[in-house]
């Protein structure tokens, strides 16, 4: 069974760190994009960054400069290093990753969530 699962999240103040990981496991042939998304209480979910299999990254305006995004293809693993963190951060936070799989299936996975809670 191919799954997602993610770690890391956690409490912060503003100002602070944290880093989320995510690890993609079971019959995984290749993974294609990979990407964080942020969903807030009472807010839809938003693409946060992004990261292709060559390693080129795009992110969302809000958090340029304070998030890096980063990936080993050779562990399929996926990393969010979040830094200067504000309390409009607060929210769970996705992995999703664009993968194929056994038995030669190309299709979008999804983490379960982590939350992230910055307090001021």
């Amino acid at each position: 069974q191919v799954q997602l699962v993610e770690s890391g999240g956690g409490s912060a103040q503003t100002g602070g760190s944290l880093t989320l990981s995510c690890a993609a496991s079971g019959s995984v042939l290749s993974i294609y994009d990979m990407r964080w998304h942020r969903q807030a209480p009472g807010k839809q979910r938003e693409l946060v960054a992004a990261i292709t299999k060559g390693g080129k990254t795009n992110y969302a305006d809000s958090v340029k400069g304070r998030f890096t995004i980063s990936r080993d293809n050779a562990k399929n693993t996926v990393h969010l290093q979040m830094n200067s963190l504000k309390p409009e951060d607060t929210a769970v936070y996705f992995c999703n990753a664009d993968m194929w799989v056994e038995p030669l299936t190309r299709r979008d996975y999804w983490g379960q969530g982590t939350q992230v809670t910055v307090s001021s």
